[in-house]
């Protein structure tokens, strides 16, 4: 069935379907509110469909709206980044690569791929943003990211997951701690001493098995403070406000007045590993994966 519907009525749709009101949805497309009126009813009548319950108080999406809505949006979404794509190949570049990550990745191991990438795919725009796991999630989701670095173990069904790096944790120590590498036992030595934390929403799978430490250890920290940040963390212990748990890859004191001893001894690792979405058409994505 071939339908009359252009591009415009598109963005119509999608306007009321964000608004949810006639009239605020008109003033954003900067049209009157019976010529969106009958622009949507137009595109009701070439679909068959109703997209919206209307009464004298509320506009509300029906289910069929609301699936319009979701695939538009994606695909609006990924019409977007071809458009984008394409200014880049007219300024010379080849493309673009959006790269989401948790903080401990950018150490070594994003800046190392980043170098091997570049020697085989000059003139790339890599737009890095830190972000926590769940919103590196959604964003790949809605495709407005191409790739993450996570710590998690799970993802949604429409993503990929592939572990590149399993590292054991470390004990982060104020620098005149009594306890260092030569005296240091067990974990058992700190039941009375608090921890700073990664909060649990920085990850649920890494925060479980941390927790796993304690639980073998036989005791449950006492937890001070929860943070989503390294360097929040690595300040607090400067100032003995507690002592931490984190990845090797973050055990670097960049001027912090810490130390660190590995956990080596026991079985908890942590791993880092990328995600993308299996619908991403972005070609030089393939060629990172292929790298990876």
């Amino acid at each position: 069935m071939s339908y009359q519907i252009e591009l415009r009525h598109i963005k119509y749709f999608l306007a009321v379907a964000e608004e949810l009101h006639f009239r605020k949805a008109a003033e954003k497309l900067f049209i009157s509110q019976p010529g969106l009126s009958t622009q949507i009813k137009h595109l009701e009548d070439e679909l068959g469909v109703v997209l919206f319950e209307r009464n004298n108080r509320n506009v509300s999406l029906t289910k069929a709206g609301l699936y319009i809505k979701e695939e538009l949006s994606l695909q609006l979404k990924e019409l977007s980044n071809t458009f984008t794509n394409a200014k880049l190949l007219h300024q010379g570049k080849k493309g673009e690569l959006r790269i989401g990550y948790v903080g401990s990745a950018m150490q070594d191991v994003i800046p190392n791929l980043l170098l091997n990438f570049e020697k085989n795919h000059p003139n790339i725009l890599f737009n890095l943003k830190e972000l926590d796991n769940q919103k590196q999630i959604e964003d790949l989701l809605s495709f407005s990211l191409d790739v993450g670095f996570v710590r998690l173990e799970r993802v949604p069904r429409n993503l990929e997951i592939k572990t590149i790096l399993k590292e054991c944790f470390c004990l982060v120590l104020p620098e005149n701690h009594s306890i260092n590498k030569e005296n240091f036992k067990s974990l058992l030595q700190f039941k009375e001493e608090q921890f700073i934390l990664f909060d649990s929403k920085y990850s649920t799978s890494y925060h479980e098995k941390v927790m796993q430490i304690f639980d073998d250890c036989g005791f449950t920290p006492i937890v001070s403070h929860n943070t989503i940040h390294s360097d929040s963390i690595y300040k607090l212990v400067e100032n003995n406000f507690g002592i931490s748990i984190v990845p090797k890859s973050l055990a670097q004191k960049r001027g912090y007045k810490i130390k660190f001893i590995e956990l080596d001894m026991i079985p908890q690792k942590t791993t880092l590993s990328v995600i993308w979405n299996k619908k991403n058409g972005n070609l030089i994505l393939n060629d990172f994966l292929r790298l990876l």
